[in-house]
């Protein structure tokens, strides 16, 4: 079965493939018969990394216990994304290191316990009332259009403005939150011409122009949190680098990942109009991880093995990378019952879509599920009739599940 699903070369990461669907049926096959699969890539492929290919982790337990196992498994050695851009360099890798998700503990754990500050309960509750607000204008405005693009007009739209408020970023610069995400993530796709560094310098500057006015005038917004946080405590202040990147995994991770997932959650009500029907008369707060669970935004992150090791009794070398294949593990048969029905009752719904509840579990995970209750809420009060108009169109990524267009009839 593998022979015949898993050809010489495959990789799942490969963006060509990704572009036209998630390669399920040799998921399913790496699933039953090597869970634990080497994948050789081409120089292209490994642009960054040292060594010729990874292990793809496959099944819903491996990626559990590696998500969770810091002892064996570094964020730090190679960083969590699997696939950069073809000329990505080696010194271009390492300058990822100031990132949150690029960090292990006790680095990654001070750095979480200073920026946690802003993700408090509280903090996301108080959120609520405006977003609700804006949910229903965002519909508003797009049913009045008649039709248009989904992606644009609202899978995205609810995410950049509650980003730009969490931020203090103006409403009318949160379009550049949007340009620079796609620069930064969609470096795969012929479709956009640019340059990643470029947008990666860009959002520090604007982001170290707007820190250095929090500092002199503060607001009750994130940015003035982040850069008073820790300095009277043990946990100590982040410094300028941890504070920039911060700030971008947090606009890039904030906007993409919910859109794809708001985007994907339409798609998937469309294919399955009796889930639709139930949405709307029953409202079941179950919805949300199965929309998080069936999208699945992010397909695979990576770590890199401490030492020699085992993983399902495969023998694992120090220094070997191993992707955790999101995509595959959410839809592990041995976990879900019928895993390729879309089923917005489905309870428990141990999904690993926000990183395998390890220490880099998603940080924005509370804020992610109420901007996905709250728009398909509005969605089902104002455009309860709201049709497909067209094919989705997917990014081509080597690791991210995105729908980049879909055109739809809002009433």
């Amino acid at each position: 079965m593998t022979d015949r699903l898993i050809p010489q070369g495959w990789d799942p990461t490969d963006p060509d493939i990704n572009a036209i669907a998630l390669p399920h049926d040799e998921f399913r096959a790496l699933r039953a018969t090597e869970p634990i699969h080497w994948v050789e890539q081409v120089p292209e492929a490994r642009a960054g990394f040292f060594g010729s290919g990874y292990w793809a982790c496959t099944r819903h337990q491996e990626v559990r216990d590696v998500s969770k196992d810091n002892e064996n498994w570094s964020t730090a050695e190679n960083g969590v994304i699997i696939r950069f851009a073809p000329d990505m360099t080696r010194d271009q890798v390492e300058v990822q290191r100031a990132m949150l998700i690029h960090h292990d503990p006790p680095d990654h754990t001070k750095m979480r316990g200073i920026v946690s500050r802003g993700f408090t309960p509280r903090a996301i509750a108080g959120l609520k009332e405006d977003l609700q607000e804006r949910s229903h204008r965002i519909v508003e405005e797009a049913v009045a259009k008649g039709s248009g693009d989904f992606v644009e007009d609202l899978a995205a739209e609810l995410p950049l403005q509650a980003i730009a408020d969490f931020l203090g970023v103006p409403q009318e610069d949160r379009k550049k939150l949007f340009e620079w995400s796609n620069q930064m993530m969609a470096y795969d796709d012929p479709d956009f011409e640019i340059d990643p560094a470029i947008a990666s310098m860009e959002i520090l500057a604007y982001f170290d122009a707007l820190a250095n006015d929090r500092r002199a005038n503060p607001q009750d917004d994130i940015v003035t949190k982040l850069i008073h946080a820790g300095e009277d405590d043990a946990h100590g202040a982040l410094t300028n680098d941890e504070f920039g990147f911060f700030v971008i995994l947090l606009t890039v991770a904030g906007n993409e990942t919910t859109r794809n997932a708001i985007s994907h959650g339409m798609h998937a009500f469309f294919q399955h109009p009796d889930q639709w029907e139930l949405w709307k008369a029953e409202r079941p707060d179950t919805m949300i991880d199965e929309v998080i669970r069936w999208a699945t935004p992010i397909t695979v992150f990576q770590r890199t093995a401490r030492q020699d090791t085992q993983l399902a009794g495969q023998p694992i070398a120090k220094g070997d990378r191993v992707g955790l294949f999101y995509a595959s593990a959410n839809f592990d048969e041995a976990v879900f019952e019928d895993p390729f029905r879309f089923d917005v009752l489905r309870d428990p719904n141990p999904h690993v879509a926000f990183g395998g509840h390890g220490a880099h579990y998603c940080i924005g995970a509370n804020l992610a599920r109420m901007e996905i209750k709250l728009i398909f809420d509005a969605l089902a009060d104002i455009a309860p009739d709201i049709s497909q108009a067209g094919e989705p169109r997917r990014l081509r990524s080597g690791w991210l599940n995105a729908i980049k267009e879909l055109q739809v009839s809002y009433k």
